[in-house]
């Protein structure tokens, strides 16, 4: 994905995107569903209903998390005075896992995403980049140890060596940031899912810890976990538009769903 090299130096120095910056603070915001836990869903139920990642369950995080950053900045400058900073979730060529990493939030796992040795891995990660010194923090042990559950569970062969990752082939690059239609070859791979992957999550072990969320603006939309694939299938664009709009599948847009749908079928 060659998106990703664009403004590498901006990536690699935070004061390229702020000025005189002298700290990197990095948060999690915890999107694990409560419906996961609670719902039982029986083999005969899941093989009729597509798969969208829990992270899309409610609304875009990048409306919730920017909101929160923008009041925790601004409790930063009524109790400290005036600080020079900027939020970040998702926007702008920032490392977003490497700050957290280096920050002691978590490790980085085999499946390339940050694991947290008390909540897992099913959260967002935003940084508000500030002028300020401060007390920093330090990386922690990576517990990965011998387990390999993310690799062997890929169905893609995305994660083709530990700590190692190709988006290219990945579910979630394939029905989301994808603009051609998916190759075929991966048609019978994409097990049901229509937006992202929570595969190399699901099967990791340290996701046993991951507790509900308390947001409640990611509260699942109304009905969307009980559609099944003839509601999905039959969706029309002006429902989808109302439905999702201030949703993260809104990104593909309608065709682009409708293509994920028809690859799967």
């Amino acid at each position: 994905m060659s998106y990703m090299e664009n403004h590498f130096d901006m990536r690699l120095d935070p004061t390229k995107l702020v000025p005189g910056a002298k700290s990197v603070i990095s948060l999690l915001l915890n999107y694990f569903p409560i419906t996961d836990k609670e719902d039982a869903i029986t083999d005969d139920t899941e093989s009729n209903r597509f798969k969208i990642s829990k992270y899309a369950y409610g609304k875009d995080y990048h409306l919730v998390i920017k909101e929160k950053l923008k009041k925790f900045y601004q409790f930063i400058n009524d109790n400290i005075g005036e600080v020079n900073g900027r939020v970040f979730v998702d926007s702008a060529p920032v490392m977003d896992k490497a700050w957290a990493k280096k920050s002691g939030l978590g490790w980085m796992g085999k499946n390339t995403n940050i694991i947290s040795p008390k909540e897992g891995s099913f959260f967002f990660i935003a940084e508000l980049i500030v002028d300020l010194e401060l007390e920093y923090d330090h990386a922690i042990k990576d517990y990965c140890g011998s387990c390999t559950r993310c690799i062997d569970a890929c169905p893609t062969d995305a994660i083709y060596e530990p700590y190692k990752i190709d988006g290219s082939k990945c579910i979630s690059y394939f029905t989301i940031e994808l603009k051609e239609n998916i190759p075929s070859e991966y048609h019978e791979k994409l097990g049901n899912w229509i937006f992202g992957c929570d595969i190399c999550q699901d099967v990791c072990p340290w996701n046993r810890f991951s507790k509900p969320n308390k947001e409640q603006q990611f509260t699942p939309l109304d009905g969307i976990l009980e559609m099944n694939k003839r509601d999905w299938e039959e969706m029309t664009e002006d429902v989808f538009r109302k439905i999702f709009k201030d949703s993260p599948l809104k990104r593909p847009g309608f065709e682009g769903l409708k293509r994920n749908i028809r690859a799967n079928s």
